[in-house]
């Protein structure tokens, strides 16, 4: 790229009434003397000036109406103009979504606004870190401003897809082969009567590969100057330098011995020579690619709403982060337990169980279990834990003679006085009874039709008697189970008995 060896204010020289340059009065920026300096270094939220753009060669290179440039991808290849060619062609990207095309057709500003920032990425002014939307969330990408070219209210999307859009804006036979990719290639191509021999996009592609800087510089420019020189902020004027970029892609783009319309004398007078470019001085520099008023305030408001942005994400993900500590350090729920009920059963006490053997004696039977009232001689642990309180019947009425339970009150009532590994031979109260005959409704519903009617009774039965319904057989069970005879008087309580029937 350009360099110069002198700090001194670059001044044109005249001879006769030809203008001269003097190439060491080229001035490059010292930012951007290495080929990695290339790109624009802003940070985040710090909005991108007219002259970081170079908005003043962008709007020359836009705004030439000279129509002069094939269009393959529109009906009858007419000759447009560049900005009808690179709009097009973003256009006609495999990698141009619906909501882009759509904008585009409706809003023609904002094509040209995102024509000219797909260009400085084209050439590499703009990497793949930038975004131009403040709700961006990612930390791999920054968030400019653009106010000079965000005036249509259009979204410029990020960087990474710009570029994908840009990689995919190829000539309908470039998708079947590689595109040519030096500028050599190109050149025999447009020989060769392919015309155009790439896309214009691909062309600038190849044109700010640094491995072909060396190679354009010596055919196209007079030392130091490089391609990339047109898009940094050195003192040539931005109309010649536009001028340049358009003849450069004139003479690729084009049948090689077609007379280019953007030469000048000098480019005429010294064949692949592009246009003299005008040195400038550091006040004439100044007063290209100003940013208004308007412009500078609406970057800091919108600089202001990124921060904002940034502080009430970081203040949610701190929230979010402490919701997941507190659950984490909260007590799991137990899965049996029941979502409606759950609160109603947190202060009742829990009964305490004494100590039971691993062993059972010899005199119970195979399968035999201890219950709660197993008289052993070990004193079992006192229970720290307050009794559990025992409801109080009303004084002279018996409790089979008071009010009837509903079922949850049923199931509160067992749940506080009953233990499940008691005999239910001695719960068979009324409540009980009731219960059971609930349930059965319930299951006889969800059924759909009665319980299973009672057998028939078969001749020649030895107990001559019909079968009773089923609530008869429950009965007849628990009368049994009652008066069945016990093995023996001096059995230890609350063991399982076999029953023997006669």
């Amino acid at each position: 790229m350009a360099s110069s060896s002198s700090t001194d204010r670059a001044t044109p020289s005249h001879s006769g009434s030809q203008q001269t340059w003097i190439p060491q009065q080229v001035n490059t920026p010292p930012q951007y003397l290495g080929r990695k300096t290339l790109p624009i270094k802003r940070a985040d939220a710090e909005s991108l000036t007219r002259e970081d753009l170079q908005y003043d060669l962008l709007y020359f290179i836009f705004a030439d109406p000279t129509q002069a440039f094939v269009d393959s991808m529109a009906p009858g290849k007419p000759l447009v103009n560049f900005c009808d060619l690179y709009v097009n062609a973003l256009f006609n990207s495999n990698k141009c979504s619906k909501v882009l095309k759509d904008k585009m057709v409706d809003t023609p500003e904002f094509a040209i606004e995102f024509a000219k920032i797909a260009l400085l990425t084209n050439v590499g002014r703009i990497n793949t870190t930038m975004a131009f939307f403040p709700e961006m969330k990612t930390a791999l990408r920054s968030y400019h401003p653009v106010p000079s070219l965000q005036k249509s209210d259009g979204n410029l999307q990020d960087a990474p897809r710009i570029k994908n859009c840009l990689k995919a804006a190829l000539l309908p036979f470039e998708f079947k082969t590689t595109p040519p990719a030096t500028p050599a290639d190109i050149r025999e191509k447009a020989r060769n009567g392919q015309i155009p021999p790439t896309s214009v996009v691909n062309l600038i592609f190849v044109l700010s590969n640094a491995s072909h800087a060396l190679q354009l510089a010596q055919l196209h420019f007079e030392p130091p100057v490089e391609f990339l020189d047109l898009f940094l902020p050195i003192n040539l004027s931005s109309v010649s330098r536009a001028k340049a970029f358009l003849w450069l892609i004139f003479h690729y783009l084009s049948e090689p011995d077609a007379p280019n319309p953007f030469d000048d004398d000098w480019s005429r007078q010294n064949p692949g020579k592009v246009p003299r470019m005008q040195s400038i001085s550091r006040e004439e520099m100044l007063r290209e690619n100003q940013d208004p008023p308007e412009e500078v305030e609406w970057g800091r408001r919108m600089s202001s709403m990124r921060s904002k942005f940034l502080k009430e994400l970081v203040d949610e993900m701190e929230a979010d982060n402490r919701r997941k500590k507190s659950a984490a350090a909260a007590p799991q729920p137990s899965p049996y337990s029941t979502p409606g009920f759950s609160g109603m059963f947190q202060n009742v006490p829990r009964r305490s169980r004494s100590h039971r053997p691993a062993v059972s004696t010899a005199e119970g039977s195979r399968g035999s279990s201890y219950g709660h009232e197993y008289v052993s001689t070990h004193q079992p642990p006192v229970s720290h834990q307050p009794p559990v309180q025992q409801p109080v019947p009303h004084p002279g009425v018996p409790e089979s003679a008071t009010s009837e339970r509903t079922m949850l009150e049923h199931a509160w009532h067992v749940a506080n006085n009953i233990d499940p590994l008691e005999d239910s031979d001695t719960e068979a109260d009324e409540h009980v009874r009731l219960d059971y005959n609930r349930r059965l409704r319930i299951l006889s519903r969800l059924r759909g039709k009665d319980p299973t009617p009672p057998p028939t009774q078969q001749a020649g039965s030895s107990t001559g008697t019909s079968a009773s319904t089923q609530y008869q057989m429950q009965s007849q069970f628990h009368t049994a189970a009652q008066n069945a005879p016990s093995s023996s008087s001096s059995e230890p309580k609350g063991k399982l008995r076999q029953v023997t029937w006669e």
